[in-house]
Parts: C-alpha cells; sequence; structure tokens
C-alpha cells in the first residue's frame, strides 16, 4: 500500500488500466447511439473525450520517451507511424461504408462527401451523413499534424517551456470558443486533447510527477476513481446554463487527474486491467469505426427490438467486437508492423548515455515483441527500436 514510484512509472511497458478505460468509453458510446432511453443515464455522448484524454496522454508519453532515449523526435517517424496506424482501417470502413451504399442504391451522399472524409474534415460533415463518428478522426488527425512540430520542434527537452506552450495552447483554445452557439464548438475537442498532453508533460518531469503522485496511492486512487464514476452518472444533471463547453473541459479535467489514479495499484484499476477489458480495449479503434455497419446487422438480426433498445445496443456490441477482432488481427497488426519498419529506417540512431551523448559502439536492432504494437506500448525503446502509435479518439 504506496504511492507509485517515478522510476516505477518511467519502467512502465504497458498501461493496462487505460486500455480497460478506453473498453469502457467504447461501450458507453454504443449505448448512447443504440440503447435508447434506458442508457440515457450513462451519458455516454461525453464518453469520446475519454478517448480525447486518452489519445494526447499516450501519444505525448511516447513522443517524451522517443526524446529522452534518443534526445530528439523524428516527425518523419511519428508521420509514418500514424499513417499506417490511423488510416488502412479507416479507409478499408469508409469504402465498406461506401459499398454497401452502392447495394442500397444511397451511395450518392456519400460520394458527395467523400471530400470531407479523405481530407479529414469530419466535423463539417451534415447530421445525417453516413460515417458520421468518423468526425473524431478528424479532430486528431490535424492535431497530430502540428502538435509533434510545436511541442518537440519548436520546443526541446525543456519542461518548464513545454509546459508554457501547452498551457498557452489551451488557453488558446479555450478563447476560440464562441460565447452563443447551437452545438459544440471544434476547439473544446481539442482542450480535451490538450488535458491528456499536459498530464503527459507533467508526469514525465521527475518535479511534475511528485505533484500527482499522492493520486498513484491505492487509497486516494480508490476515491478519485469512485468520484469520477459519480461525476459521470452526474453528468445528465449538469445545469444547463452553464453551457456544454463548460461541461466537457470540466469533464475532460477530471478524465486527465483520473491517469495518475489508474497507473496505481488499487483494486479499481487493477479491474480495469482485467483480460477482457483489454481485450476490447485494444480492439476498440475498430470496433469505434465499425459501429453503425454493425448495428445495422444488429437490427436486421433482431427487427422486433426497434432502431434503439438494450438488445440492439448489445448486438451492435457483439458484433463490432466480432469484426473488430479481425480488423485487429488482420489490418491492424500487420499495418501497425509496416510503419514500424518503415519509421526505423528514418531514424537510424543510438540511444543517448545518462550524459546526454549518443555511444559510437554499434548495437544490434531488437525485435518488437507481439505486445508492442499495443496501443499502451510505452517502453523507453531501445536502440532503433520505434514505438507504436496510440488509437484516436472515437465520436460519440
Amino acid at each position: 500500500m504506496r504511492s507509485l514510484r517515478y522510476d516505477e512509472f518511467q519502467a512502465m511497458r504497458r498501461f493496462p488500466a487505460l486500455d480497460g478505460l478506453r473498453a469502457v468509453a467504447a461501450i458507453m458510446v454504443f449505448a448512447f447511439h443504440y440503447g435508447g432511453p434506458s442508457w440515457k443515464w450513462l451519458t455516454g455522448w461525453i464518453g469520446v473525450h475519454l478517448f480525447f484524454v486518452l489519445s494526447g496522454f499516450l501519444i505525448t508519453t511516447l513522443l517524451l520517451r522517443e526524446e529522452h532515449r534518443y534526445g530528439r523526435v523524428s516527425l518523419r517517424a511519428f508521420y509514418l507511424r500514424r499513417f499506417f496506424r490511423i488510416m488502412p482501417v479507416y479507409l478499408l470502413v469508409l469504402f465498406l461504408t461506401w459499398g454497401l451504399a452502392r447495394l442500397s442504391g444511397s451511395a450518392e451522399t456519400i460520394e458527395r462527401l467523400m471530400k470531407y472524409y479523405l481530407l479529414f474534415i469530419n466535423e463539417l460533415l451534415p447530421g445525417t451523413a453516413p460515417y458520421l463518428h468518423s468526425w473524431t478522426i478528424g479532430i486528431e488527425q490535424k492535431f497530430y499534424l502540428f502538435w509533434p512540430a510545436i511541442a518537440f520542434v519548436l520546443v526541446t527537452a525543456a519542461f518548464r517551456r513545454r509546459l508554457a506552450v501547452t498551457a498557452g495552447l489551451l488557453v488558446l483554445f479555450i478563447a476560440m470558443i464562441p460565447p452563443d452557439i447551437a452545438w459544440l464548438s471544434w476547439p473544446i475537442h481539442y482542450v480535451a486533447i490538450l488535458l491528456g498532453c499536459l498530464t503527459a508533460v507533467v508526469m514525465h518531469h521527475p518535479r511534475g510527477f511528485a505533484l500527482v503522485r499522492p493520486l498513484t496511492h491505492p487509497v486516494t486512487a480508490t476515491a478519485a476513481i469512485v468520484v469520477f464514476i459519480v461525476f459521470q452518472v452526474a453528468v445528465q444533471y449538469w445545469p444547463i446554463r452553464f453551457g456544454q463547453e463548460a461541461l466537457i473541459g470540466t469533464y475532460a479535467a477530471a478524465a486527465a487527474l483520473l491517469l495518475p489514479p489508474l497507473l496505481s495499484r488499487s483494486v479499481l484499476a487493477r479491474g480495469l486491467g482485467l483480460r477482457p477489458l483489454v481485450f476490447i480495449g485494444e480492439r476498440s479503434y475498430s470496433m469505434y469505426l465499425i459501429q453503425s455497419i454493425a448495428a445495422r446487422v444488429a437490427v436486421g438480426l433482431l427487427p422486433a427490438m426497434g432502431r434503439r433498445s438494450t438488445a440492439v445496443f448489445l448486438g451492435a456490441v457483439v458484433v463490432a467486437l466480432i469484426v473488430a477482432d479481425v480488423l485487429y488481427r488482420w489490418v491492424e497488426l500487420p499495418m501497425i508492423e509496416v510503419g514500424r519498419r518503415l519509421a526505423a529506417r528514418v531514424t537510424r540512431r543510438g540511444p543517448r548515455d545518462s550524459d546526454g551523448t549518443t555511444p559510437t559502439t554499434p548495437t544490434t536492432p531488437t525485435t518488437p515483441t507481439p505486445s508492442a504494437t499495443a496501443a499502451e506500448d510505452v517502453q523507453i525503446p531501445p536502440t532503433r527500436e520505434v514505438l507504436a502509435d496510440t488509437v484516436p479518439a472515437g465520436r460519440g
């Protein structure tokens, strides 16, 4: 019964509880989309912001550890890994959606909107568009086009400057939120991602980690996780006059504060790290993308249940998980490995010694294990090993 030490955090290869949290977030989104009134209490629409916060934390942690190991971050390697992590499944499901629309004679809409999907400006899609939930992929793709360059090229290996830049970007995006709008404005989603990035920057530095270390004590962590669960259920009672942007910002901040407790040895954190939840979490990207097709299958199998019911929600989860498992094994993992290999070719450098210099003695490249391709593989990489990227958020 003690708090996590900084060296233990840095030595962590995987964060299983974060995979479990991603599984919970994915199921919440399915409940919101297909569960009907019975699941309104879960307020699953806000679950995508768990994805945003997790993505910001995990990808920034990967970049920080790459910089720590090698002295700098390779943007070419990052973009290669990102491309092969995101694009294959994204495009596959997009064209599967288009193919099914062709069969039903309704392909005109998706063909007319194809530029939005291919240019990742999905958040501008009309509310009735097919593959609408892909808007979150567009949000993240644009963010990670610029974030590494700003935080790891313009600002290098300087904790205070990087902290100031991250906080400054947070303030900038908050300032960009219009005071009166009919629907959510896009800057609030970047606020959620940046809160995850900020948490990663803080925890990567010894002094920053010392600030959040009390949250990793099992007792404190358990209390923090319970408080977040209560907050999740209470979201439905958020005062309308405060606005959804304030709600999402508060929720994302709470999710960011939840991350250190989830790295603890508390019972609840270990529960999120159980293999069934990790299994779902690892496949949550494909699950999220295939959800509308899975729901159509579930409705077809359960026509008496309508389009939104508990049965359709659970059926869509089962169908999506089965398909996602196939996509994960036969598309995601092989493409991640392709991205890793290509990235390794453009970053042939050795790790830094403790004094910050690069050794000249040749070293043997390591072969990544299967677990190294997972989203939470955040081990400080050995020589020439390229870290896997994280999954993007899903849409609610």
